[in-house]
């Protein structure tokens, strides 16, 4: 599978009464398709995974995949209990999804092949990208095995440890040379100069859930974007746990679609750091615009 561009995880809508609002779903991916992602990943990390049932999960994909259209990939988060990540994986197949980004398991964990029975048993239903992050720390060697099991695709990395990247990119690509490996640290484009370095050019960008213009622009090289825009925006990321998520929601409903508050254990943006946030937004447009 041949991914490029930016991709795009779209936040999970509330509504008033906290339940999942599917036609705002709609909207949100529908208006961020105008801008030409390369992916979609729906009811992932930014989508709030964690804290939607099963049965919103499987709405949400759904939700998206039909927005999408088949014009690019849909991928669908899993994870958790063996039960529950098999249960995601054949909704979202149901729904329409083109692949998974898997989760690490539940607390309990075994040795390197107890992992790799649980990739394998989940990619028998749809084509996987493990996410490197929490509980899943992999060795070079243990990426090569995961990669030949038949349906995993790709890596992504939230642990942002260059050298041990590295030294998986190069063992990988020696035996699986079409292999997907993505950034996938929170607001990754302050990132990436490093990722591109060691031949990794893939990344998730939460901005583009909320400022696709400002998503675009860094993709096609404007570097103005990390000291004014990006640089910024992880400082104030860095203020209170959960803000990579929070702070997303906050700056879809600034640029005006009213997709509700997080869930707990997640808390919203204050106001004072909400103001920080509007100010980023337009500095980065303005950027943009100039």
């Amino acid at each position: 599978m041949n991914l490029s561009g930016v991709l795009f995880f779209p936040v999970t809508p509330f509504d008033a009464g906290g339940g999942l609002a599917e036609e705002v779903l709609a909207e949100h991916v529908s208006q961020r398709m105008e801008h030409g992602p390369g992916a979609v990943f729906a009811a992932c990390g930014t989508g709030e995974f964690s804290a939607l049932s099963e049965s919103e999960h499987a709405r949400a994909v759904r939700v998206a995949a039909e927005a999408v259209g088949g014009r690019v990939p849909v991928f669908a988060g899993a994870g958790g209990p063996l039960g529950a990540a098999l249960s995601q994986a054949r909704a979202a197949r149901e729904a329409g999804a083109d692949g998974l980004l898997l989760m690490p398991p539940y607390l309990a964990q075994g040795p390197g092949h107890g992992y790799t029975a649980y990739v394998s048993a989940i990619a028998a239903e749809l084509p996987v990208i493990i996410y490197q992050r929490g509980t899943v720390v992999l060795e070079p060697d243990a990426v090569v095995e995961l990669a030949g099991i038949p349906g995993v695709i790709g890596l992504k990395d939230g642990l942002g440890d260059i050298d041990r990247m590295q030294r998986t990119v190069l063992a990988v690509r020696e035996r699986f040379p079409g292999f997907l490996f993505f950034n996938g640290l929170p607001t990754a484009e302050l990132t990436m100069p490093a990722y591109r370095g060691i031949g990794v050019e893939l990344y998730s960008s939460a901005v583009f859930a909320f400022a696709p213009e400002i998503a675009t622009a860094y993709l096609n090289g404007d570097e103005r974007l990390l000291t004014e825009f990006y640089a910024p925006l992880v400082r104030l990321r860095g203020k209170v746990p959960g803000y990579p998520v929070s702070l997303v929601k906050a700056g879809v409903r600034l640029r005006g679609l009213d997709v509700g508050g997080v869930r707990p254990p997640l808390v919203d943006v204050t106001a004072e750091h909400l103001e920080e946030l509007e100010a980023l937004i337009k500095t980065g447009l303005d950027l943009v615009a100039s």
